[in-house]
């Protein structure tokens, strides 16, 4: 994308500490992009490509911890962990940070949600640059981390809040349809019957930021007057059955009804065929579904945070679909240490899985932990040796990747998302235990790949993204 990053590694203080709210020192928060001189570190000290990304000191994308963050996946039971994160410190200038849960589904779904989790924080910056540079012609926007309309400049304060937002809003909008671009017309990337949600947040001083598809959801941990910690939803789970989603789904002749055997999962379907059966509205990928309503257009919203807002979570659905709001927020806030509270999000998630649904196989989850405080545990690093912001020492037993994410394309295992025709039939009828969840090399699931059409495993799966593949896809030559 043309786009500048910073490498730099130096560590910065939050805007937040002990619960104040401290201004940046200049008083204002700089944005800087390619060739704009600026007092502060940017993104524009140094150009790097995507196969540079890895070696970011402070991208995270695997099991791992920041300075304010923690972030962990594991594997489920339907094949190849398909979700993919990401936790972005200093991600274009001091005190902004880049967090996402993507989550994969169809034939290539781990691809595409790695592909977008690498590629969409830099076509966001790439975007921001040329929604500012368009507005005044340059490479700077000035703003204080905290609005009080109280204040003596509370009109020319709130004008700046109102451009800022309205700067995200465009970014996000921009990027995630250049994404969206970018998959469609991938050389090596068949995104016809495969997607991924997102769900994807900016921390600027004290503004959040905010624009997802599909149902990943991000929440947040706010303590309310009594000082009890509750539960604050910040995303809505795109499904198709809400009101404005299906009206538009209908109108592009795209059909949405749930199957007999799980009514309460809502479906997106061809109108020709009873295809695929996506359980979401909103995705990246998907093409098939992109002339009947399934869009990648993002929702966005912006909050300004306070002193009483202390962490937020952003999850796939393989937590929320056997974990609350609430019990999400019980979780992370009575961890032993903050950045082991991924980590133990996710093991009660799969505790959840076995207890409420013994008979069905785990969903991938996947997590990130952001410390609104910008402090992590000083004892952390002899408590969590075993973390790792590469995949070399694979806790969680995950397929190994390479540091783009890209190791696994030319072979694919099988994946466990889809169910074939015969299954939908006999759906629900005493299925065999699925296999555990194991650390499998792409390069082991390639005979699998070859020797068969991708479909379900025998047995319970409880809610797939998809269902089964269009008829006409199995005759249709990858892009």
């Amino acid at each position: 994308m043309g786009c500048c990053v910073s490498t730099s590694s130096k560590s910065t203080c939050s805007s937040r500490s002990n619960g104040d709210t401290v201004s940046p020192t200049p008083s204002c928060l700089e944005i800087g992009f390619c060739g704009q001189k600026s007092g502060r570190r940017t993104f524009s000290d140094h150009v790097i490509s995507l196969h540079q990304l890895p070696s970011l000191p402070n991208r995270i994308f695997a099991n791992g911890k920041s300075r304010s963050s923690c972030i962990f996946t594991q594997q489920g039971r339907k094949g190849i962990n398909q979700d993919a994160m990401i936790i972005w410190e200093d991600f274009m200038s001091e005190d902004v940070t880049f967090c996402g849960v993507f989550d994969g589904h169809g034939p290539h779904g781990h691809l595409v949600a790695r592909k977008v989790r690498d590629a969409l924080p830099i076509k966001l910056l790439s975007c921001l640059h040329s929604s500012e540079s368009g507005r005044n012609g340059s490479g700077r926007t000035c703003f204080k981390g905290n609005i009080k309309p109280e204040s003596e400049e509370s009109e020319k304060d709130l004008s700046a809040e109102d451009k800022l937002n309205s700067m995200w809003r465009e970014a996000f909008m921009k990027a995630y349809k250049a994404m969206d671009k970018e998959l469609r017309s991938h050389p090596n990337l068949d995104c016809f019957c495969s997607g991924s949600t997102a769900v994807t947040i900016v921390k600027q001083g004290s503004n959040l930021f905010m624009g997802y598809i599909g149902d990943s959801r991000a929440i947040m941990g706010s303590k309310d007057s009594n000082d009890s910690l509750v539960a604050i939803q910040l995303t809505v789970d795109l499904k198709p059955d809400l009101p404005k989603e299906a009206e538009r789904i209908k109108r592009c002749r795209g059909r949405v009804f749930a199957l007999q055997d799980e009514p309460e999962v809502p479906r997106v379907w061809l109108p020709f065929d009873d295809a695929p059966g996506l359980a979401m509205a909103r995705a990246f990928g998907d093409f098939c579904l992109k002339e009947y309503g399934v869009i990648s257009i993002p929702e966005f919203s912006h909050r300004l945070l306070t002193d009483r807002d202390q962490f937020i979570v952003l999850a796939s659905d393989g937590v929320w679909d056997v974990l609350s709001n609430e019990e999400v927020v019980a979780i992370v806030s009575s961890a032993p240490t903050r950045s082991s509270a991924a980590r133990i999000l996710v093991d009660s998630a799969a505790r959840e899985w076995k207890l409420k649904y013994p008979t069905s196989k785990m969903d991938d989850c996947a997590v990130v932990c952001l410390f609104l405080d910008g402090k992590m545990d000083s004892e952390s690093d002899c408590d969590e040796q075993y973390f790792s912001s590469t995949i070399q020492s694979n806790h969680s037993g995950n397929p190994v990747e390479s540091d783009d994410g890209q190791k696994s394309e030319p072979s694919l295992q099988r994946n466990f998302t889809v169910r074939s025709s015969e299954e939908s039939e006999t759906y629900g009828g005493g299925g065999g235990a699925a296999a555990a969840a194991v650390s499998v090399d792409a390069e082991d699931g390639a005979s699998t790949a070859e020797d068969q059409n991708w479909s379900g495993l025998e047995g319970v799966t409880r809610v797939n993204s998809l269902v089964q593949l269009p008829r006409f896809s199995e005759e249709r030559p990858n892009s």
